[in-house]
């Protein structure tokens, strides 16, 4: 017998039935809801307790197991074993890639990488002082212009030619927001290249020399790619499929994502640890100072980095990322104040009763501001670099739930306004 739920409102009851994943997770179904009940609905700001869809992408649990899984595979194990390629092409088609999968989806982004001349004029009207992020939001839906012809949902080759063809320009546009940001000529790339290691030559090289990847970066790049790739219903991910809900097309709706993440709760999260960290050299770098703030209740001092709030014990990315972090400063050997600083707050962090019983450890934003500053990249580039992460995610995410023929998106509200009053002329207000 299916479990049920029971709702009672004026001594009337009202049966709704439970839904259980495949992980076990169970969840009310209200879709009737306001129909059987002549018009009540529920409230939950922020949908903290509301399901928005069924998704088979990615599996989190934020409990003491901290589990992340893409398709059912571990985080761990793909960070390890997979490269970025390889994680999109699962994210957003369901299953890893044979190798001839593999090569014909390189090489399909390779041929659909370039970016008509004309978005270079779009780019030369912002001032170098944009914010990177404002830039690649603008660009990636300037490129609906360019590829006016909507996208057939039910055929597998529109779809998968939208797809490699943003894959491909995508990379471009975030490098070229860097190199407008660092007053760099824009740089195309190299086909030759693997998609991380040109995604490098094209943010870093410069016109009079040549430009060598260093594979400890690159291998460090793939993983944060990668453990950014998706995080189940998030800020930015609930956009892309609530604007694509309209049928609003695939490059816009991954530019409305990309604004919901520049939101400094949401991807500007790595941006502001470096912003703390800048803070505390500024007032002579002593981190005991600032743990001690961050303990004070009275304090308006918050740590940056530290603690997750999904994850209730640890962040199973931060443990990946902080041995690609470590990796990536030794081989730079980069002299760093800033970086001795995190250095010096993650050991304290570590070690002290205060952070370990509440179990705040730095998670992958405090790791990833660090790898991204050892780089060279600016902490305006930041959420810009998570971007391009998370863009298989959105990919995936809009893909399913068009696939799904899901409902427009339509919250319903509980109005607190006034209640129906006459109009007055201007001479009686």
């Amino acid at each position: 017998m299916s479990e049920k739920a029971i709702l009672e409102i004026d001594g009337k009851k009202y049966e709704f039935p439970i839904i259980t994943g495949t992980e076990n997770e169970k969840a009310i179904d209200i879709k009737a809801l306001r129909g059987a009940t002549g018009g009540i609905t529920t409230i939950d700001p922020g949908y903290k307790n509301t399901g928005s869809c069924e998704s088979a992408i990615t599996f989190l649990n934020g409990g003491e197991e901290g589990i992340l899984r893409y398709r059912g595979y571990s985080i761990e194990e793909l960070a390890d074993k997979a490269d970025f390629l390889e994680v999109a092409y699962l994210l957003i088609f369901g299953e890893l890639p044979t190798q001839s999968q593999l090569d014909k989806f390189h090489a399909d982004i390779k041929a659909n990488s370039h970016v008509d001349e004309d978005v270079k004029k779009i780019l030369d009207g912002f001032p170098k002082s944009a914010h990177p992020m404002g830039v690649l939001s603008s660009l990636t839906s300037a490129l609906i212009a360019f590829n006016p012809t909507s996208v057939n949902v039910d055929s597998e080759e529109d779809m998968y030619n939208a797809i490699v063809k943003i894959m491909g320009k995508f990379p471009v546009l975030v490098a070229w927001a860097l190199r407008k940001r660092t007053g760099q000529p824009l740089d195309y790339g190299d086909d030759s290249l693997g998609y991380v290691d040109n995604i490098l030559k094209m943010m870093f090289k410069k016109p009079n020399s040549e430009y060598v990847v260093d594979p400890i970066v690159s291998k460090a790049l793939d993983k944060l790619l990668i453990l950014h790739a998706d995080h189940e219903q998030n800020c930015s991910t609930s956009t892309v499929r609530i604007v694509g809900s309209s049928h609003a097309g695939l490059f816009a709706s991954l530019s409305a994502g990309i604004c919901a993440l520049w939101g400094p709760l949401h991807g500007g999260a790595n941006q502001a640890v470096l912003e703390m960290l800048e803070g505390i050299k500024e007032d002579g770098g002593d981190t005991k100072k600032y743990m001690a703030k961050a303990k004070d209740k009275n304090d308006p001092f918050r740590l940056m980095g530290f603690g997750h709030r999904v994850y209730k014990n640890f962040d199973p990315r931060a443990k990946i990322i902080k041995v690609a972090a470590d990796d990536v400063l030794n081989s730079l050997g980069v002299d760093d104040p800033i970086l001795e600083i995190a250095k010096g707050l993650e050991k304290e962090a570590l070690e002290d009763p205060y952070f370990v019983d509440r179990k705040l450890y730095p998670n992958v934003d405090f790791y990833s501001g660090i790898i991204y500053r050892a780089m060279g990249i600016p902490v305006e580039m930041f959420t810009v670099m998570f971007a391009l992460g998370r863009l298989p995610g959105w990919i995936a995410q809009w893909k399913e739930m068009r696939e799904n023929k899901e409902p427009i998106g339509r919250p319903r509200q509980v109005y607190t306004g006034e209640n129906s009053r006459s109009f007055k002329e201007v001479s009686e207000r």
